[in-house]
């Protein structure tokens, strides 16, 4: 009896399985689908972006996918991706609520910014965000002082380095993550302190668990979820994180003075008690994973940039010393770069954005859903649809850039010279859903190379063979560690 009554059971699961994983009725075409695994054998678990290219010239630039038994559609290029994200922005706002990341990301109750599904609390903290990071300086002489600040222990860093190789892996995360501490939580913390050298590691395994084989495993086959299998470290670096924010909450509810916030964590819990309980999504379980949220966010992207930058400023020493060259005519007599000197800056701006653009940090964005049964480029997409964009697709788009393939700052230079940003470039994303933290990153990205291209030379070590470029995949694409050799410039401007 027992054996006849499991039997039927695998049977009607197997047969609900097989029924979900067949293709709604004009829903984007795509490879076969098997019961139970979907489209796993087609992506590669370690790294699928070379699939998701090969499978949209088969398919086209929107086709579809499962993941286990849940349908994705992957957008490619630029038509696909503006028509979703900007012109229909609100139909493919929301976010996936049943995924591994939602799983370590909200242990405790908070779902966040980042991962929180289109509705009135998503708007209400990202207005929140936005209005909080204005008024302690973004875009203001504030925030221009708080990266100079870090900049100065970046230096310092370098400087102790001059006549040696360094690795800029750990003094790019920690420069990067001491910059939004510094807004976050009103403090910075020195390089070689344990405590940030552990939050850091956190995020970044997790930046790499998180799209990783593990976790497509932990969507794909939900009863593997309480196995004990790798993905589990993710969950204890997240423990670790919200101890953390949990101890930094808890020590700022004891000092603060109400109406007088000296950061992002104060202005929050003044908004939490002028709320009083008014029904409204603010808590302190929101605060915990919101402030680790703008945390990661703001770390791993910036420093992960930068180590990319770095890497290909030392393989084309043609463009980085142009760059110099531009600083040093723009910057004559003045004690240090300021973000407006940007705008006469065309070549070292050029420079940056095609940084962004072959880097491409978040290359699948973080994935959306659709709010409502919508429609894109004449196929229909039913409501709660998991939608991946395939940014590699848009910033290396035949026909939207003139090398799209290689690194080459004319990509954003016109016949005169100027700095042109062709729409192609969305490194941030686009739309209702696009990075808050934006304008913190430019202006973190421009500030930080502009000075220390301004005092130093950067050379590839001599023994350390060719430069490698093929990225770490995860969350964020990291370059492979590398070594630097850091020269003082026998011309300096200071």
């Amino acid at each position: 009896m027992f054996v006849s009554l499991f039997l039927l059971w695998i049977f009607v699961w197997f047969v609900i399985v097989l029924f979900k994983s067949q293709r709604p009725k004009n829903f984007p075409p795509g490879p076969p689908i098997l019961p139970v695994l979907g489209n796993l054998l087609n992506l590669s678990l370690e790294n699928p972006l070379k699939d998701f290219d090969r499978l949209s010239k088969s398919y086209g630039n929107i086709y579809s996918i499962y993941i286990g038994p849940r349908p994705s559609v992957i957008l490619n290029g630029l038509k696909a991706m503006k028509e979703a994200m900007v012109i229909k922005g609100v139909d493919f706002s929301g976010r996936p609520q049943d995924l591994f990341v939602n799983d370590v990301s909200c242990r405790n109750g908070g779902v966040g910014v980042i991962l929180a599904d289109y509705g009135p609390s998503w708007r209400e903290h990202r207005r929140f965000a936005l209005m909080t990071l204005r008024n302690f300086g973004l875009g203001k002489k504030s925030m221009e002082d708080r990266i100079h600040d870090e900049i100065q222990h970046t230096i310092k860093t370098l400087e102790g380095s001059i006549g040696k190789t360094l690795s800029p892996r750990v003094m790019f995360h920690n420069a990067a993550s001491n910059i939004i501490c510094q807004v976050l939580f009103g403090k910075r913390y020195e390089y070689d302190d344990d405590m940030i050298k552990t939050i850091v590691k956190c995020f970044t395994e997790n930046a790499k668990i998180a799209n990783g084989p593990w976790a497509m495993i932990y969507d794909s086959i939900p009863f593997c979820r309480n196995f004990p299998l790798p993905f589990r470290k993710a969950f204890k670096n997240s423990e670790i994180c919200q101890n953390y924010i949990n101890c930094l909450v808890t020590e700022y509810k004891k000092t603060r003075v109400p109406g007088d916030p000296r950061h992002f964590v104060d202005c929050y819990l003044d908004e939490l008690e002028k709320r009083n309980d008014d029904g409204s999504s603010f808590s302190e379980a929101q605060l915990m994973t919101y402030s680790l949220d703008l945390h990661f966010a703001g770390t791993d992207t910036t420093s992960n940039t930068l180590l990319t930058g770095f890497l290909y400023l030392m393989a084309y020493p043609h463009v980085q010393e142009r760059c110099q060259q531009e600083i040093d005519q723009v910057l004559e007599g003045k004690d240090r770069v300021c973000f407006e000197d940007r705008n006469s800056m065309p070549y070292v701006q050029a420079v940056l954005h095609e940084i962004q653009r072959i880097a491409n940090t978040v290359p699948l964005s973080v994935f959306h859903c659709t709010t409502k049964d919508t429609e894109l480029m004449g196929y229909s997409i039913p409501k709660g649809t998991m939608i991946i964009q395939n940014l590699n697709s848009v910033l290396r788009e035949e026909g939207q850039w003139k090398f799209p393939h290689e690194f080459n700052p004319e990509n954003f230079l016109n016949e005169k010279g100027e700095f042109v940003k062709p729409e192609a470039f969305m490194p941030f994303s686009a739309g209702p859903r696009m990075c808050l933290g934006e304008g913190l990153a430019r202006m973190e990205l421009f500030l930080i190379t502009v000075t220390l291209l301004r005092k130093f030379k950067f050379i590839w070590p001599e023994d350390a063979g060719e430069p490698d470029f093929t990225p770490v995949y995860g969350v964020t694409l990291t370059p492979k560690p590398y070594h630097m050799k850091v020269q003082l410039r026998s011309k300096q401007n200071n």
